[in-house]
């Protein structure tokens, strides 16, 4: 029972600039330090308000069941958290690569949180929505609020940063790195000594505590890691398994997308202060 349009919403990427494990919570969470850089590599979600309380997916993450589709949950969450009795009928456009460490289910669920907020004129306050994705995954705060960040806590205690123009060469290796198995790997740094926005932006040398476990378990992302690196200081991102490189200028990053082998895929993204979800929001509240 539909009773608007479709409407569309972005979701962008992002990548982990550095990830430090800097300790464990008693409830097994692991306490982080990252910085979140948001790319212009996006899903784009699609809503129609439904009169009927009905949740429906009409097109999703491929592989991914509606119940469990990030998406499809955080419209229910934001039912059941704002009383809503309207629905909304789903479809997803997936550019992001999935299992990727970039962010993209997550991001899907951020723009649900902050387009039916909107198409439900619920009212909720953007930190609000922010607490809402955090029940959903530790990332979903950073998409809600709509920019690159310093991050603390579980990737939630979240702090604006200026970050300079970059472009980023990444490869996707085409393997789905699942996160859990990951953090729960017995030889995985928990106790990296703490740093400091101050000491990032100087240059001190940063890390992801994550790659030598992914390196270990998905040989292919060491490869993809191994040859980037031979061309440019290489990183992983989050937990894989896309990597990724860092340039000043676009030719750069297309120079060595150019060069990038069979079957990996080559993707080229710019940095972002701040996510075109938020200027989405901004042009639906003029009326655009």
């Amino acid at each position: 029972m539909p009773i608007e349009d479709w409407s569309e919403w972005p979701a962008p990427a992002k990548l982990n600039l550095f990830l430090h494990v800097v300790g464990r919570r008693a409830d097994g969470y692991h306490l982080l330090q990252t910085v979140f850089q948001l790319i212009d590599l996006s899903d784009t979600v699609r809503l129609r308000v439904r009169a009927d309380a009905q949740v429906q997916r009409h097109a999703g993450a491929p592989g991914v069941a509606d119940d469990d589709d990030l998406a499809v949950r955080a419209a229910r969450l934001l039912q059941a958290r704002a009383g809503s009795q309207r629905g909304a009928d789903i479809a997803l456009v997936k550019r992001i690569p999935m299992g990727g460490g970039l962010g993209g289910g997550s991001s899907d669920a951020a723009a649900v949180l902050v387009g039916l907020n909107r198409l439900w004129r619920l009212g909720l306050a953007r930190e609000r929505l922010a607490e809402i994705g955090l029940e959903l995954g530790a990332d979903v705060p950073l998409f809600v609020l709509g920019r690159s960040a310093w991050a603390e806590g579980i990737g939630e205690v979240l702090q604006p940063i200026d970050l300079p123009p970059r472009w980023y060469r990444i490869i996707d290796t085409g393997t789905a790195v699942a996160t859990g198995p990951i953090f729960q790997a017995p030889e995985l740094t928990r106790n990296s000594p703490g740093t400091t926005i101050a000491c990032f932006v100087a240059g001190e040398p940063t890390r992801n505590d994550l790659e030598p476990v992914v390196r270990a378990r998905h040989e292919g992302v060491g490869r993809a890691l191994d040859w980037l690196g031979a061309r440019a200081p290489a990183r992983l991102t989050g937990s894989g398994g896309c990597v990724y490189a860092s340039f000043a200028g676009r030719e750069q990053a297309l120079d060595v997308a150019r060069a990038v082998p069979a079957p990996w895929r080559a993707l080229v993204a710019q940095g972002l202060q701040l996510s075109p979800l938020a200027e989405r929001e901004a042009a639906w509240q003029r009326g655009g």
